[in-house]
């Protein structure tokens, strides 16, 4: 996995982003495409940090210590995909 200290910088930078479409908004200095495109890189941004964590989480649960994996196991991490995917 990135790094834990990769992960929050992500997280800071996606914060820092936002606080800019903020700004942009209250001080009325953007046009309405620049913000919308502002805040498509958030989008994007937010769901690379979720793809990430994902991954890990996907590797932990199935590549853990265990010499086998039940079904329900697997069924659990393929739901927690799907509810990311929506």
């Amino acid at each position: 996995m990135d790094s834990k200290k990769d992960l929050i910088n992500r997280l800071r930078t996606i914060k820092g982003h936002i606080a800019g479409v903020e700004k942009m908004i209250e001080e009325d200095t953007k046009s309405c495409n620049d913000v919308l495109l502002q805040i498509a890189a958030i989008r994007a941004s937010i769901h690379k940090v979720g793809l990430i964590i994902l991954q890990e989480h996907a590797k932990d649960c199935l590549l853990g210590d265990q010499d086998m994996i039940s079904k329900e196991e697997v069924d659990k991490v393929l739901q927690t995909i799907i509810k990311f995917m929506k």
